[in-house]
């Protein structure tokens, strides 16, 4: 007995030898690697013919090796990190104005309810012409140096000359900059007396705050019976924001998602017992746009059958990314792990033919028809998963399939609305409109309920936009002008609802014609619809 003992231990020893070989061998390995690479450096540097960048043949060379790993390990620049973390955190330091470069001058589109510019009288319409000592009208702004101007350090002071109609001289303000936020959450409002609608742009640091205010609001005002999650081109954003989300349709104790790679353990992240509508048909909107956290809460609702998805094939993106800082203030951003829905499903898509292949996957989707027929659509199917409650067959390799194919619209006659839009046209007549009208429709329309009703966009309005189109080469086709005028004169209004009240209106009146809106209110309506649908029959 003795003996055996001995001979497990030395196995035991043996084993333990073995792996700290493995690992002091790789350790060397790394190491003998990273000499190599440095007296490549000190060669080039010591005997290269010509003048070289030492920094830039560096992050050539780390953006060379994290493309051969995934497509989403990367490498972010110094200048880039700061810009990259603003839109997650929630929030970024500036003077709070949304703005456009209208006619090669600064135009201030809106204010920030409660930031720096509101304060000091700031108003929609003013031109800003003069920002310290720089002039900025008719010299080819770009956003960008838009950015640069106006983004500072919260507590810094901006100059700024102010062209305001109806004034002779131009007016000076004086913004103290600070922390402006910026929303996940861009509408929410209820469709009918039961029926509320949220739609989420990203998942950040303040996703699950916007969230609650927003379910709370649609609670106190009406019935909530049911509710529309719009994730529809939500490109994802953090993890714990997911997670939190779900949470608030699931139960407790149901697993969300969990994460594992071969030097990351499983991580399994589940619901608690806090939930603002973990009651009522909940439906979950969906496409080629939806990404990342967005898949990871569609993911979870639909293995629980907990709601109905409805839209086209999300994106597919299911590897976990983690920062790591370098030594100059750059970062990677390096795949760790993967994501795995409740039913153990793996969202990532393959990425086995390379990274450009992988980046036209939308292309490819187009041209297999996947976007427009669900017969077209290509899943892994010899592997199944199944749901948790129904024992619905679902399946893995790629994206979050919807229980509720929507196809994308085919009409040819899109093509000549699609170009006047590319070309900002349409943004354009309507802030043309607003910066002529804006004083007058504030007065006629107090509220958004008299201006939905009582607006109209004329077709005098739709033809200065073709006129506009025809300078800016997009040649008049009739048939596509009358078959796009509806959409023309729907999204005009849409955005100038959204300069007069906010952008919550923009969606509100974009969704009352919207095919994927209607076949919700139907699947919600129809009697057994909904619930059939989660049964898998």
């Amino acid at each position: 007995m003795s003996f055996k003992y001995k001979n497990v231990g030395i196995s035991i020893l043996l084993g333990i030898l073995m792996l700290a070989g493995g690992s002091e061998l790789k350790a060397q390995d790394v190491q003998g690697n990273t000499m190599k690479f440095g007296r490549l450096l000190r060669l080039i540097d010591s005997y290269y013919a010509d003048s070289t960048k030492m920094d830039d043949l560096t992050d050539k060379a780390i953006v060379e090796v994290l493309r051969n790993l995934d497509p989403h390990s990367v490498y972010i620049s110094k200048e880039e990190v700061e810009k990259m973390n603003e839109p997650l955190q929630g929030n970024f330091e500036g003077v709070g104005i949304s703005f456009n470069v209208f006619r090669d001058t600064l135009m201030v589109v809106t204010t920030i309810p409660g930031g720096p510019s509101e304060k000091v009288g700031l108003r929609a319409g003013d031109r800003i012409v003069m920002v310290g000592s720089k002039n900025i009208a008719g010299i080819g702004l770009k956003n960008t140096d838009v950015y640069d101007l106006l983004r500072g350090k919260k507590g810094t002071k901006v100059e700024m000359k102010v062209k305001r109609k109806g004034e002779v001289s131009l007016l000076d303000f004086t913004v103290i900059r600070d922390k402006i936020p910026i929303n996940s959450l861009d509408a929410s409002y209820m469709i009918n007396d039961n029926t509320g609608y949220i739609k989420l742009n990203k998942f950040s640091a303040t996703t699950s705050e916007e969230f609650f205010e927003a379910i709370k609001a649609l609670k106190s005002s009406s019935k909530l019976n049911n509710l529309i999650l719009d994730l529809r081109g939500n490109g994802g954003g953090y993890l714990t924001a997911a997670i939190d989300l779900a949470d608030q349709f699931l139960s407790v104790y149901k697993l969300v998602v969990y994460t594992e790679g071969l030097h990351a353990e499983k991580k399994e992240y589940s619901s608690t017992p806090l939930g603002e509508f973990e009651q009522g048909k909940l439906i979950v909107l969906i496409d080629e746009g939806s990404a990342s956290a967005s898949e990871i809460v569609a993911g979870a609702i639909q293995d629980w059958d907990r709601g109905v998805l409805i839209g086209r094939r999300s994106f597919g993106k299911g590897l976990v990314q983690q920062p790591f800082p370098l030594t100059d203030g750059s970062m990677i951003r390096l795949t760790t792990a993967h994501y795995y829905t409740p039913s153990s499903r793996c969202i990532q898509k393959p990425y086995t033919d390379g990274v450009d292949a992988y980046q036209k996957d939308f292309i490819k989707r187009m041209e297999d028809g996947e976007l427009f027929s669900k017969d077209s659509v290509i899943q892994n199917k010899t592997v199944k998963y199944y749901t948790k409650a129904s024992n619905r067959v679902v399946y893995g390799g790629g994206g979050i399939m919807p229980d509720v194919f929507i196809p994308m619209d085919t009409s040819k006659y899109y093509a000549y609305y699609n170009n006047l839009s590319r070309k900002g046209i349409v943004y354009t007549g309507a802030l043309d409109i607003m910066d002529k009208m804006r004083e007058s429709f504030v007065k006629q329309y107090p509220d958004f309920k008299t201006f939905s009703e009582k607006f109209e966009v004329t077709d005098e309005m739709i033809e200065k936009i073709l006129v506009a189109g025809e300078k800016e080469g997009v040649k008049r086709d009739e048939k596509s002008i009358e078959f796009a005028r509806p959409l023309m004169k729907r999204q005009m209004k849409a955005l100038i609802a959204r300069d007069l009240f906010s952008i919550s209106q923009y969606f509100q009146i974009m969704n009352a014609e919207d095919e994927t809106i209607n076949k919700v209110i139907e699947v919600i309506t129809q009697k057994g619809g909904y619930e059939k649908i989660l049964k898998g029959k």
